[in-house]
């Protein structure tokens, strides 16, 4: 399957896939401890970062990820993905996340609409699921203006360090009325 090399999103944002260029960039994206946890594996060096760019490539030829770079004028302000794509069932979990300079921004809302539509569309997936800790209030609210439906708790399903959390799931469907605003 041959897919975008961009996805235009809002506020003159745009998705492209990540780039070797953008190491030192990830790098930086990873140096606090929240956002470590989320890289799935160390990325505290150049080596580990062009790493995990390289990864985010590997995926997308599979056809087992579709990770973005989420961009305004070629800097890279945040992240987001739909993984775990099944054919078989047209479903994907996405994820996101932001440099700490683009919180509270809409530079997630936006990338994660984007993406949605482009999943939705050029992949043919039916749903989309996330997750986020209960604990992170600001993640609840990027799912829930992307227009994903909160369907319930998995119990302690995250594990960092000693600690479990539970995680609100929320779903969006392709039939949603979010879709054909």
């Amino acid at each position: 399957m041959r897919t975008a090399a961009e996805l235009p999103a809002p506020d003159g944002l745009l998705l492209r896939p990540w780039r070797p260029d953008d190491a030192p960039a990830v790098l930086r994206a990873f140096e606090p401890e929240e956002m470590a946890r989320q890289a799935g594996r160390p990325v505290t060096t150049m080596a580990e970062a062009l790493d995990w760019v390289a990864a985010r490539e590997e995926e997308r030829a599979a056809g087992t990820a579709y990770t973005w770079a989420v961009v305004r004028e070629e800097v890279p302000l945040g992240s987001v993905a739909v993984a775990a794509v099944n054919h078989v069932h047209n479903t994907g979990w996405v994820s996101y996340w932001t440099v700490e300079a683009a919180r509270g921004r809409g530079v997630a809302v936006a990338g994660v609409r984007a993406l949605s539509c482009w999943a939705f569309g050029e992949l043919g997936l039916y749903r989309l699921e996330l997750g986020h800790r209960t604990n992170n209030p600001a993640s609840c609210a990027v799912a829930l203006r992307a227009g994903f439906a909160a369907e319930g708790i998995d119990r302690q399903k995250l594990r960092y360090g000693d600690r479990r959390y539970d995680v609100e799931r929320h779903a969006r469907l392709a039939s949603d009325d979010v879709n054909f605003d």
